[in-house]
């Protein structure tokens, strides 16, 4: 028993430790877009059900030795490929959607050892099931899922803080040599028991004890898991989007998944319907006020309310699944349908919905999906309809499941429109979700459009003169980015390097002769900013737009010589953490002047940056001083903050500089400077409600227009 068990725990920590180490591993190569995790998930998700589909196949087709010969041939040819580590040769050039450029690169570094470790849990539980046919395989698979949520409580809390990414994969490696030398043990002893037995009992008493799943029910072990999957995703996408991405966020969603398949599967009194059918509509509830109101609402409310919220959902889906359980004849069956239900449920978030929505609608289909099922599995369930005995009692049922599923249709209707109002224009990529939005069109003096990723303004524009060809929201000229450039110009032309295009605002200060460079990854804000927004046709500098990760743009250049170097690339409302490390900072020092400034934007909601930009810059030797700008009485800035760091101290002497200077705050401290091997991100997190009027698109500017009209 205890060879068995370790092979399947230690193989299902494997399968899940690999998932977030890979996933941080490339994530600065695809500009830290919260795109780039669910793809890992999609190809995690296929290779798992790839695994199972192989493991399902052989035991259909192969006897118990050549099962083992073929596993064994699987094993050996992963281990060739040790030790796992994305080859530099995928990094992308451009701006083009990375998705199979992702998919490919998981593929040739980890595809194979994925692969084996995904067949193994089936197989070997399959052999138990042959070897000890008194005893339940199914208590296997729930330790099979006690390993995953070791792996992944222990990546974020123990691997990350405490290994570099090398040796991260070094160590893994290392463990899966040990995971095969006890799969080959479980392989061998299913070599040495040769063909199974037949069975003891009459194959019509055989198919008593064993009847066949019928159509409904393997359609069910394929939506449940579906249903499942897409609210992980798009749970996981929902708070990426609004909080950052980090692997944190990326791990407690999926632990939370494991975690319901885990209590469902252990055992058939975990999942009782009286308690979570009314927990599972006050879920969907929970989670539809949070849409509404995720701009006020502080981190540790987003992440405890979606979090409540996915574990209620998918502890409906899989305790349902759980009910499903087929006979162990059809084990490997029974868990290729729920592998290829994950697999449908990330293809449908990661590859359809971008093409379908608008905006992070996915989540919408979800909640209501999982109310659906819900009801599904009410009216299939002939014992609970026999206690509905009178008359009225199922028509009644009938109609309050209709009223839920119309109520909950029409607060998620309402609750997208929302998300899309004063939108002109709305587009979606792999890298997000951006809008055009309109506000005061009845007043011309006050009338602008914003571009917004998600609920974050990225630039703001008047319509009319005078306001049209002035920077404002967190550019205004007495922001610290404003006034970096105003006091480099000293009478003579200047470069400017952008990294992050937005609406193209910096482009406002460039005067003849200037030269602004923008670094965009994005090719859907570059289309905005040139057809919906004027700030680079207007300019009398030369703009340039280079497309494609800004820091593999300026690895691969030669020395750009700024005078400036604006650092306002913000992937959700943060900007990504491989642009903040120390390699980057090396990368920025090549590409300024000797007396250059880099301007860097810190204003964030959840995350405390200033702590990590003064450390970068201590590390280097260079000056750094906080600029606050507040929009108290200026109707075309709003309040943003801002760290100026520069070789050139006399430059943060100037009076025009020292004076709005802020001294360090009280932030977290940072024992460690980032590098592209270690970030901590806990050290730096806000967990209080965060100032909204900063930050939101809709009470921004407007709201201060509108005050000074009073």
């Amino acid at each position: 028993m205890w060879l068995y068990a370790a092979t399947i725990v230690l193989s299902a920590f494997l399968l899940f430790q690999v998932q977030p180490l890979m996933g941080k591993y490339i994530l600065p190569w695809f500009g830290g877009a919260p795109a780039v995790w669910t793809t890992c998930m999609l190809f995690f998700q296929t290779m798992l059900l790839a695994g199972y589909a192989y493991a399902h196949l052989a035991r259909t087709w192969l006897g118990e030795r050549g099962q083992a010969l073929g596993h064994m041939a699987v094993l050996a040819a992963a281990l060739l490929l040790l030790p796992i580590e994305p080859s530099a040769t995928w990094k992308p050039e451009g701006g083009a959607d990375p998705t199979w450029r992702i998919l490919a690169v998981l593929a040739t570094g980890v595809g194979l050892p994925y692969f084996a470790l995904a067949a193994t849990s089936p197989l070997v539980q399959a052999w138990f099931s042959v070897a000890k046919p008194a005893a339940s395989p199914y208590r296997l698979y729930a330790l099979s899922n006690a390993g995953s949520l070791l792996a992944l409580a222990t990546y974020p809390l123990v691997v990350e803080p405490a290994l570099r990414l090398r040796t991260q994969t070094g160590v893994w490696s290392a463990l899966f040599a040990a995971f095969a030398v006890l799969c080959a043990g479980c392989a061998l002893r299913a070599w040495r028991r040769g063909p199974a037995p037949e069975p003891a009992t009459a194959p019509a008493t055989d198919g008593e004890a064993a009847p066949r799943p019928g159509l409904m029910v393997k359609l069910l072990w394929l939506a449940l898991p579906a249903c499942g999957s897409v609210m992980l995703l798009a749970v996981t996408n929902q708070m990426c989007a609004d909080v950052g991405v980090f692997p944190f966020l990326w791990v407690l969603p999926l632990g939370l998944y494991l975690l319901s398949f885990i209590l469902c599967f252990h055992s058939d009194r975990t999942y009782w319907r009286p308690v979570f059918w009314p927990l599972l509509l006050l879920a969907v509830a929970g989670m539809i006020w949070l849409l509404y109101e995720n701009v006020y609402a502080s981190m540790i409310l987003q992440i405890v309310g979606f979090s409540a919220g996915l574990f209620i959902c998918c502890m409906v889906c899989h305790g349902e699944l759980a009910r499903l359980k087929p006979h162990p004849r059809y084990l490997t069956s029974f868990y290729l349908a729920s592998s290829a239900g994950g697999a449908v449920g990330g293809l449908l978030v990661t590859l359809v919905a971008p093409l379908v929505f608008r905006a992070y609608f996915e989540l919408h289909v979800g909640l209501w999906a999982c109310l659906a099922l819900a009801a599904i599995a009410f009216w299939r369930e002939k014992r609970l309809r026999q206690k509905w005995r009178r008359w009225w009692a199922l028509p009644l049922a009938g109609v309050g499941c209709m009223t839920v599923l119309a109520g909950a249709a029409v607060a998620l209707a309402l609750e997208a429109r929302y998300e899309t109002e004063n939108s002109l224009m709305a587009s979606r990529n792999f890298y997000g979700v951006l809008q055009v939005l309109e506000y005061n069109a009845d007043s011309p003096q006050r009338h602008y459009y914003s571009l917004v990723h998600g609920r974050i303004v990225h630039g703001s524009q008047y319509s009319q003169d005078p306001l049209r060809h002035r920077p404002v929201t967190y550019f205004g000229v007495d922001s610290g980015v404003g006034l970096a450039i105003l006091y480099r110009r000293i009478g003579k032309p200047i470069k400017i390097g952008v990294v992050g295009l937005g609406t193209g605002t910096l482009a406002a200060y460039g005067g003849k002769g200037d030269t602004v460079r923008f670094y965009e990854i994005n090719p859907e804000v570059r289309r905005l900013a040139t057809s919906q927004f004027t700030y680079l046709a207007d300019s009398a500098a030369r703009c340039e737009v280079i497309m494609g990760d800004a820091r593999l743009s300026l690895e691969r250049e030669p020395p750009q010589d700024f005078d400036v170097l604006v650092l306002d690339a913000f992937s959700s409302d943060a900007i990504p953490i491989h642009l903040l490390t120390e390699e980057a900072f090396d990368i920025y020092r090549r590409h300024l002047k000797p007396d250059g400034v880099l301007a860097v934007h810190v204003s964030n909601r959840f995350l405390d940056l200033k702590p990590v930009v003064y450390g970068a810059a201590e590390h280097f030797g260079m000056a750094a001083a906080l600029i606050n700008a507040d929009d108290e009485g200026k109707e075309e800035l709003v309040s943003s903050s801002w760290i100026l760091v520069t070789r050139d101290k006399a430059f943060l002497q100037e009076p025009a500089i020292q004076g709005p200077a802020s001294e360090p705050d009280a932030s977290p401290i940072v024992l460690r400077h980032w590098t592209d091997d270690y970030s901590d991100l806990f050290r730096i997190i806000r967990w209080a409600a965060p100032d909204w009027r900063l930050w939101d698109s809709e009470e921004g500017i407007s709201a201060k227009a509108e005050s000074s009209e009073d």
